[in-house]
């Protein structure tokens, strides 16, 4: 079924309280892609009108967290608890149950989050974004604490003699992540990284500094970041585009323009490399001796890389490392220091870009070694290049993935949101990262010019780049116990300083809570 022609708006033409800002043809996706401003609120939205039936609507906010109370990622559970027009407890699981998406899902960043939903049928893709934008903007979590008790934490007690203890959904989903020597590294890395940032905390929450959440905050940080004036709309398939505008603007008319000031802050880069000793939670039954992580990182870009390096950088990292033939992951493997390659080089979903690298399961003695063995294999290929073969595999496999988009069961316009926000939520270009054709071409010219553009890449932002971190996590048996220890006695301090009346109104809490979870 084919749509009916769309309207032609001209640049400057207003509809439905959007202006048109930009339009452009896109010629990678054979489509038109219409970037409109909200007048009143300063809202954004990427319309993208095209013949595909899998219709994907989106609205991503930037989040950066002050802390590692996990804010963002509590809210992100806790808008999905029902709002002011569905005030259902779970319109998530009542949404999958009798809708036809084909996605449907949220997503915490360390910086932003982001509600996509996807449908192939026009009325259910309606409803869902009415959905969507009703739990953003209207959730019942800003007025009902019992909200953020069940996602985030509350103190449980059904009895005046037992102990407190903490419960809450991303509460317990954070104490499985840390107690995860990979999460934990990966985490230990990027904050080694980006000392002094947003990215130098836990969006995710780490399950000592949760317990600080308090519903004021939880509040206030819906009210200033959850706002039109700090919101990116995505439309993208055969749906009209009328009815986008419409269905967002009758939403957003209730506000009035702010600053949410959410710009996400950059690192100051290093004078000298550095070393990070850190440790996870092990069992005490086991031979230690060669269980620790060792990976070393570097932040490649202090501002926005353009995007002929965004795909050089690109290309090295699959050089390096995209196959098991690759030279870094294969002389990682084949040295024998550890049993796994951790890390997968290039991290290009946060504002600065980053590399890290390393190995899984090694004696924390072999760490300079290890770190010998990256660096050998850098400069090797600094000072020799690749070999031709390589080098085309690299660029017909990247080449074949972008024109592709496909990804599986992820629809193909959720492809193309995620490519469009890695510039747009950074206030970029947000066209930019729909093309990909002038700086593939780029690439090529360079390569058939014989250039050392992957030569000069790992000199300047690998080999002589100085802000380098080396990561080492080590198992540690007594940690375990020691965390839990902590929590109780923080708890029993707690309990300590209550009088009896209100730990009989925290055991009546307890009470309410779990009759409301029961009640469906």
């Amino acid at each position: 079924s084919s749509s009916p022609t769309p309207p032609v708006l001209a640049v400057g033409a207003v509809l439905h309280g959007f202006k048109l800002v930009r339009k452009e043809y896109i010629a990678e996706m054979d489509a038109d892609a219409l970037f409109f401003m909200h007048e009143r609120t300063g809202a954004e939205l990427l319309s993208i009108a095209i013949a595909d039936e899998n219709k994907t609507f989106g609205v991503t906010f930037r989040t950066p967290p002050e802390d590692s109370a996990g804010l963002p990622h509590v809210l992100e559970h806790s808008v999905l608890c029902g709002s002011r027009k569905y005030p259902v407890k779970e319109p998530f699981v009542e949404l999958l149950k009798g809708s036809l998406q084909t996605f449907l899902n949220a997503f915490t960043y360390p910086d932003r989050t982001c509600y996509p939903v996807a449908s192939c049928n026009l009325q259910d893709f309606y409803n869902l974004v009415d959905v969507y934008l009703d739990a953003v903007f209207h959730p019942v979590a800003v007025h009902d604490p019992k909200v953020l008790a069940q996602e985030g934490w509350h103190y449980e007690i059904e009895d005046p003699q037992q102990p407190l203890v903490y419960k809450g959904v991303v509460f317990n989903e954070m104490k499985g992540v840390y107690s995860d020597p990979d999460a934990v590294h990966h985490r230990d890395m990027q904050q080694a990284l980006f000392p002094g940032t947003h990215y130098g905390v836990d969006s995710g929450g780490d399950p000592r500094a949760i317990p600080d959440l308090t519903f004021d905050r939880f509040r206030a940080f819906h009210g200033r970041f959850y706002h039109p004036s700090n919101a990116r709309f995505w439309f993208y398939g055969d749906d009209p585009l009328p009815e986008r505008l419409a269905l967002v603007n009758q939403y957003l008319r209730d506000f009035t323009r702010a600053d949410p000031a959410s710009q996400v802050s950059t690192v100051t880069p290093f004078a000298a490399p550095r070393h990070v000793t850190s440790r996870y939670a092990a069992d005490p039954g086991e031979d230690l001796s060669s269980k620790a992580l060792v990976s070393v990182g570097w932040v490649l870009t202090h501002a926005r890389p353009t995007p002929e390096l965004n795909f050089s950088l690109s290309f090295l990292n699959h050089l390096l490392l995209g196959t098991s033939a690759s030279p870094l992951y294969k002389a990682l493997v084949d040295s024998g220091y550890g049993s796994t390659v951790l890390g997968g080089g290039v991290e290009d979903h946060l504002q600065q870009w980053s590399f890290s690298v390393g190995l899984k399961d090694c004696r924390p003695a072999d760490r300079d070694t290890i770190v010998d063995v990256i660096t050998g294999v850098l400069a090797h290929h600094a000072a020799h290049g690749f070999e031709q073969g390589a080098v085309e595999a690299t660029v017909n496999t990247i080449e074949f993935a972008l024109r592709e988009k496909n990804k599986g069961s992820f629809p193909r316009g959720l492809s193309y949101m995620l490519s469009a926000l890695s510039e747009w939520i950074y206030d970029g270009d947000p066209f930019q990262g729909l093309r990909y054709a002038e700086s593939l071409q780029h690439v090529k010219n360079c390569l058939a010019r014989q250039e050392p553009l992957f030569q000069d890449a790992i000199r300047r932002y690998l080999l002589e780049n100085p802000h380098r971190v080396v990561v080492v996590t080590e198992p540690d048996a007594t940690l375990g116990p020691e965390t839990e220890r902590a929590e109780q006695d923080r708890l029993g301090q707690v309990k300590a300083s209550l009088s009896a009346a209100e730990v009989q109104g925290l055991i009546d809490q307890t009470k309410a809570l779990k009759a409301h979870q029961e009640t469906p």
